[in-house]
Order: C-alpha cells, then sequence, then structure tokens
C-alpha cells in the first residue's frame, strides 16, 4: 500500500515553470526573450515589485533558462526551459549544487557575502552558469553591499547575480546602476481573474464569477494572495463557493448593503445608517472592514466624477457600476473629499477605541450630521442672492470707509520709505544729504531690514517706544522687553551703515512700540472680518471653524505686484548691441 501524495497549496502547486505561464508581466518576458535569443544576457538582474508578483518565481525561471540543456543534452541557453533535464529539475526542486538561493531578511552581514565573493572564482561543478539568487536584497547591510560591488561589477563569466525587493529604493544606486532592473507589475484584475478561473477549473472547484471578483479585488494585484484566498475559499466553500461565502471568510460587508449605507448617510438618516451597521456587524462584518469600504467607494465614485471610465472595473457587478455612475452624478467633489477626510478620521478613531463598535456607530453619527451641512460655496451663494443688508457702522479709526477684507491671510505692515541699496548711506556724502534719506523712524527701520540684523529688528519693534525723532536724532522709552544697551547699540549701527553720526537718547513718554501697533491693526482686521455677515453665516454653519489670518485689499494687490513680472518697454530690443 502506497502513501497517498501530500497535499500541496495551490500557490506552490500553480507556481510558473516557464515564462509563458507568468502572467501580467508582458514587458518584462519580452524583453528577456529578446535578451536570450540574442545572447545579450546581463551579469546581474534585479526584480522588483510588491509581493506575489512572480519575483523570485521569474529568478528560478532565468536560472533554468540559462542551464537547460534539453531533454537530449544538447541545448543551450533559452527562454523555454524544458522542465526535463536534470538541471530544470533540480533548480525547480530548489538542490540544484550551482544555483544558490539567499534570503538577505536573515542573512544580512558583511560575512555572508563574503561567502559569496569567496565561491564566485570557482567554476561550477556541473551547470553552465553559477547563480546567486539574493531574495529580499535590500535587507542587506551597508558593509554587506560595499563588500559585493566590485564582484558585481567584474564577475566571472560563469556567474551570474538575480536580486528580487520589494523596496528598491533602499538598494544603493551603485549596486542598481550594475543591474538589468526589472518593475514588476500589479496584475490587473482581468488578468488576474482568468488566472483564478483557470486554477478553479484544473481543481474541479465550483466556485462563483462574484466570488472570484471578491478575491481579485482582496489580493490587490499579488497573485500569490490571490491563490492563497482561493484555496481557502475552495474549502470554506466545501463543494460550492459563493460570494457571501468568500465574503463571510474576509471579514467583508456586502459592498451592494455598503452601498446602501453609504447612501442613508448622504441623505443624513442617522437611525437608518446605525440600524443598517448593526446588521452587518451581526452578520460578521468587522467595523473597520465596513467603515474602510465606505472609504473604498467614497474614492471609486470621485474617480469615477473626473473619469467615467473608471466605472468599468471587471471586480465590480453591473448593477453596482450603475449606482457608482449615479451617484458620481449626483454628488459634489466638495462633499465627496469632506466624506473622504472624516472617514480617514474615523478609521483612526475606531483602530485605537477599546470597543471598535462604538467608535464606528460615532463615526457613522458624525458623517450624516455633517452630510446635509451646506458647502461653502452653497452658503456664498445663499448670502449673494439674499437682498443686500442695512449700511454698516463706520469701523473705528476708519473715517466711515469700508475696508475690504480677506478670511484667508494676515496684514503685512506697508512702509512708505525707499528700500534696496538706495536707502544705504555713503561713507563719501555730507551729512545733510546722507540723513535726508531717512526722514521717518519707518526709513530706519527699513534700514535695519535690509541689512538683516535680525535680533536688532526684533528689539526695535518690540522694546522701543518712539518718543521723538529727526534725522540723526532718535528718542525713545525703552519697553519691558527692551535689553539695556539697544541705545548704544543702535547708534552705532546707524552709524556704521549710514556714514553719520546718530544721537539716541532714552527720555519718558513714548507711544507703542511697533509690534503693539501690528498687533493692534490685526485684531482689528479680525473684529471687522467677524463682524461681516458672510463669515458670521460660515461660523455659524461650522461651529470649529475659526479665522486665522485677515489681509486687506491694499495688502493682496501689493503682495501681487511684487510678485509680478516687470514690463517690458516695447522699445526695448534684447539682441540690440550697447
Amino acid at each position: 500500500m502506497t502513501d497517498a501524495p501530500a497535499y500541496q497549496v495551490l500557490a506552490r502547486k500553480y507556481r510558473p515553470e516557464t515564462f509563458v505561464d507568468l502572467v501580467g508581466q508582458d514587458a518584462m518576458v519580452r524583453t528577456l526573450k529578446n535578451a536570450f535569443a540574442a545572447d545579450r544576457i546581463a551579469q546581474a538582474f534585479i526584480m522588483t515589485g510588491i509581493r506575489g508578483t512572480g519575483k523570485t518565481t521569474t529568478a528560478r525561471i532565468i536560472a533554468k533558462g540559462m542551464n537547460c540543456i534539453g531533454p537530449d543534452g544538447t541545448g543551450g541557453p533559452t527562454v523555454e526551459p524544458c522542465g526535463i533535464c536534470e538541471h530544470c529539475r533540480a533548480i525547480m526542486e530548489g538542490r540544484h549544487v550551482d544555483v544558490m538561493e539567499m534570503d538577505a531578511a536573515s542573512r544580512t552581514g558583511v560575512g555572508d557575502i563574503r561567502e559569496i565573493i569567496d565561491s564566485v572564482a570557482y567554476r561550477a561543478a556541473s551547470a553552465r552558469y553559477k547563480i546567486y539568487i539574493i531574495d529580499e536584497v535590500h535587507m542587506l547591510s551597508t558593509s554587506a553591499f560595499n563588500a559585493l560591488l566590485k564582484t558585481l561589477e567584474e564577475p566571472p563569466a560563469h556567474v551570474k547575480f538575480i536580486f528580487a525587493t520589494t523596496e528598491i529604493r533602499k538598494v544603493p544606486v551603485t549596486v542598481l546602476s550594475r543591474c538589468q532592473r526589472f518593475d514588476l507589475r500589479r496584475i490587473e484584475p482581468e488578468v488576474m481573474i482568468a488566472l483564478l478561473k483557470r486554477i478553479a477549473g484544473a481543481e474541479e472547484a465550483q466556485i462563483s464569477d462574484d466570488a472570484l471578483a471578491l478575491i481579485a479585488r482582496a489580493a490587490e494585484g499579488s497573485a500569490r494572495d490571490a491563490t492563497s484566498l482561493l484555496d481557502q475559499a475552495i474549502s470554506h466553500g466545501a463543494g460550492e463557493t459563493t460570494a457571501d461565502q468568500v465574503r463571510a471568510m474576509l471579514g467583508l460587508a456586502d459592498r451592494g448593503r455598503v452601498l446602501d449605507l453609504f447612501d442613508m448617510i448622504l441623505k443624513g438618516d442617522a437611525a437608518g445608517a446605525l440600524s443598517e451597521l448593526a446588521a452587518q456587524y451581526a452578520d460578521g462584518a468587522d467595523p473597520m472592514a465596513v467603515l474602510r469600504d465606505l472609504a473604498e467607494i467614497t474614492h471609486w465614485v470621485s474617480v469615477i466624477k473626473i473619469t467615467p471610465e473608471a466605472a468599468e472595473d471587471p471586480t465590480v457587478s453591473p448593477e453596482e457600476r450603475d449606482r457608482g455612475r449615479a451617484m458620481a452624478d449626483a454628488l459634489q467633489i466638495r462633499v465627496l473629499t469632506r466624506l473622504w477626510q472624516m472617514l480617514l478620521k474615523a478609521l483612526e478613531e475606531v483602530g485605537q477605541a477599546p470597543n471598535g463598535m462604538m467608535a464606528a456607530e460615532m463615526a457613522i453619527i458624525r458623517l450624516t450630521h455633517v452630510a446635509d451641512l451646506p458647502t461653502p460655496e452653497d452658503l456664498v451663494k445663499k448670502l449673494r442672492d439674499a437682498p443686500p443688508p442695512g449700511p454698516a457702522a463706520p469701523s473705528p479709526g476708519g473715517g466711515g470707509r469700508e475696508r475690504p477684507v480677506s478670511a484667508q491671510g494676515g496684514p503685512s505692515p506697508t512702509h512708505a520709505g525707499p528700500s534696496g541699496p538706495s536707502a544705504h548711506g555713503a561713507l563719501a556724502v555730507k551729512a545733510e544729504t546722507a540723513l535726508a534719506r531717512y526722514a521717518r523712524f519707518d526709513d530706519v527701520v527699513e534700514l535695519i531690514r535690509a541689512h538683516r540684523d535680525v535680533k536688532l529688528l526684533v528689539e526695535v519693534e518690540t522694546g522701543l517706544r518712539l518718543v521723538s525723532y529727526a534725522p540723526g536724532r532718535i528718542a525713545f522709552e525703552p519697553a519691558e522687553a527692551a535689553p539695556a544697551d539697544l541705545a548704544s547699540r543702535l547708534g552705532s549701527r546707524l552709524q556704521a551703515w549710514s556714514g553719520v553720526r546718530w544721537a539716541v537718547s532714552i527720555e519718558q513718554g513714548g507711544g507703542p512700540t511697533i509690534a503693539e501697533t501690528r498687533d493692534a491693526e490685526i485684531r482689528a482686521l479680525h473684529e471687522e472680518a467677524e463682524a461681516h455677515p458672510l463669515v458670521q453665516e460660515v461660523l455659524r454653519s461650522f461651529p470649529r471653524a475659526r479665522i486665522t489670518e485677515v489681509r486687506s485689499r491694499a495688502a493682496l494687490e501689493a503682495e501681487a505686484g511684487a510678485e509680478a513680472l516687470p514690463e517690458v518697454s516695447e522699445e526695448w530690443d534684447p539682441f540690440e548691441e550697447d
């Protein structure tokens, strides 16, 4: 009596053995076929991509193709290894003496690499090439990479290196530049579903198309993950596997029911949304998975709104596609982006909460409450369509003139004095002429700013209460924040910059500092902005909103003028000789 063969998981049983078996990597296969056909096989390859796309499998296929001798023992390197010769069978079973596989995740040191370096000088024992396959190569230490560089740059003709990694950015550029790189792509849903159908048919397993679509979506482009999930689904179904069984296996909510929940949230139906969430939870759906599905639908509908062809997703049923298109037509992008941000916050809260269901319920309540709030655009339109309010009282100090404001930025102090090189004094001019350039104290402040003496500028703006000013003479009362030597340092700096002696004295009776005046102006702008009917309506609708900065129209125009390109005179010719 012979023992029954041990069960082999589908991910290993249906592992590709040739390039023909690889799915979703047509560009790489085409390049390798051309390289083999032209006998231009690189000394080193590096495969990169997400888990389960075939990096290590491709490395083994390349190793078989390099060492295959064909059924008759006379063949050469080929992209279609026979799978029959001694080399193909030994490599397939992982026992070939000349094909060495190393897991860099567990062997990261320079000592492990030194073993490879010491062995490359010896020819292959039986095969055509000695091949080193290093998986997760990005895990090697810096010293290990450095030790490998020289051998990698000038390896013996009988040695080939094949690297695989999921973190290509962690591999040094010096290593990448010595390798032929292949980026293995995520497998497209259509290709993945076809692969799963083929495997299910070979296993004589009955599984619905909707169930295969769920598996393909959960695999996120990884063939190994998809095959493993299919293996699990076939066992779970025990005969015929349905979408509901796969959904229960994966802990997913019914996508149709999630769309219903999405509709209830958008309608502001808090009671109905909580009841639907409770029902899905009772049926085994994880609250975190429900919120993830809501976020996925939000993203999906947003993408459909921008690119309608995105609705043609083979992992989504026709009924769900129609509902997605209808939602995209009905919803504004602002509403969708607001839902997305709130769902991201909700997922974070559910992950941290001691009771995930309670956190999910609170998130649903918030979502339904915010769903029926008007957007800022709607508020603006509503207020613009409303009859104009009565005449507003003139603001203090405004002389009855209206000052337009914007709740988007902050006021910029205005200075009318000269700036740039013209504000600097020259040592070779008369004192009267030099001092005439500083007619106002603002010009002195601009002089300090032009010389980028930040410490002195801050001390002048916060610690100097101006009593009187004349060109060459400054009298001030020190504020509490003023350093004791402010008068002497200010005088010496102004003399050095202007070339003229300045008399700086301390007296009593000074006014507010520049910083205090600026703060008062900012407070006045904020008060004026808060009194505006449009801003008041926004604050009522969004209680947690705050005015952070206010900029006047004059400040905005000055900023725009400073950023604008200078106008070019029509008479100026850039090619005209001097």
